[in-house]
């Protein structure tokens, strides 16, 4: 269980890592994706970043000791089902064209509670 566990939390932490440094620099189109699609405000898109880069290096940590990465993989189900609710509140899961990026939470949020099972079993 324990290559698993770091399988998996390393592969997050690099999804997170990906998906954060953009948002929290305010850089490239999801940032923008984020305030004029799914309506969030300005200031919580960086902030949603900041969570995502230190859910990264928690993950990364969480590999030498387990209860970081447990803690850094719950904050990231969080993250990630506040995201399933701004895409459901956009009306993204009823539109096909939309449906297909609306999807990365979920997988996500999927993955990160994998994550949890798996940190938790190996502690």
């Amino acid at each position: 269980m324990n290559i698993a566990a770091d399988v998996l939390s390393i592969l997050l932490a690099f999804a997170a890592a990906g998906a954060g440094f953009p948002k929290a620099l305010d850089k490239g189109s999801a940032p923008a994706q984020l305030r004029d699609h799914l309506k969030v405000r300005a200031g919580l898109v960086p902030l949603i970043g900041l969570a995502e880069i230190a859910a990264a290096v928690g993950l990364a940590i969480g590999v030498f000791w387990r209860p970081l990465g447990i803690a850094a993989a719950i904050g990231l189900v969080l993250v990630f089902v506040g995201a399933v609710a701004y895409h459901g509140r956009a009306g993204d899961y009823a539109d096909p064209k939309a449906r297909g990026g609306a999807t990365g939470p979920i997988v996500l949020g999927l993955t990160a509670t994998a994550t949890i099972v798996t940190l938790s079993l190996s502690l």
